[in-house]
């Protein structure tokens, strides 16, 4: 046993693995929320059977964000031993500046984000169009040394059900919502970049 009010080293481990869970766990439905918002659009102009609609959203938009992680993984692990002591700045900004970019997509008009025209080579540009944040985020995981097959799998996971949720919402909410989330996901982004940042300085004695 472990001194009063003390952890035991097996207590260490399991809390700091299941805090940096919850973090990707905050990440992934972050990342989300741009194929949610877009899954809300679907949802009010998409024509057709409603489950299959929703379905194939859901499985491009979750694939597309599982692999895309893992490309930005790459790119970063080719890079990293360049970038060591700069690595947890790097993170910061590259969350940050995803975050704004959600911000600012949240603020755009509905119209500007439709699937009116809703073919699947439409639906691949949306997949990838809404995915391109996640490679980037991809790009942190090398410098942060995260697991990136359990990444790439939850992200990929949560992003299709929530966009398979999404395409209800919209059907039966219309155009309010979508854009309240990407900007709720931006700021969460560029809060866990702060987190990250101060953690590597040493400001936070936790």
């Amino acid at each position: 046993m472990s001194g009063k009010g003390g952890y035991l080293p097996e207590q260490n481990i399991y809390v700091h693995t299941l805090m940096n869970l919850l973090t990707l766990v905050t990440i992934a439905v972050s990342l989300a929320m741009d194929s949610f918002a877009v899954s809300i659009s679907g949802g009010i102009t998409m024509r057709g059977t409603r489950w299959k609609n929703a379905l194939t959203l859901a499985l491009f938009f979750g694939g597309f964000q599982a692999v895309m992680p893992v490309i930005g993984w790459a790119l970063g692990e080719a890079v990293r031993s360049y970038l060591e002591g700069i690595d947890h700045w790097i993170a910061f900004l590259l969350l940050a500046l995803i975050g704004i970019h959600m911000i600012r997509e949240g603020r755009k008009d509905e119209e500007e984000k439709s699937l009116n025209s809703a073919t699947l080579w439409m639906i691949l540009l949306l997949s990838v169009a809404t995915s391109i944040d996640a490679l980037a985020v991809g790009l942190t995981f090398a410098f942060l040394d995260v697991p990136i097959l359990t990444a790439a799998l939850l992200i990929g996971v949560i992003t299709a059900l929530i966009s398979y949720g999404g395409f209800f919402i919209g059907d039966r909410w219309g155009h309010h919502i979508g854009a309240y989330a990407e900007t709720g996901g931006g700021l969460i982004l560029i809060g866990i970049g702060l987190k990250i940042l101060i953690d590597h300085l040493g400001m936070i004695p936790f």
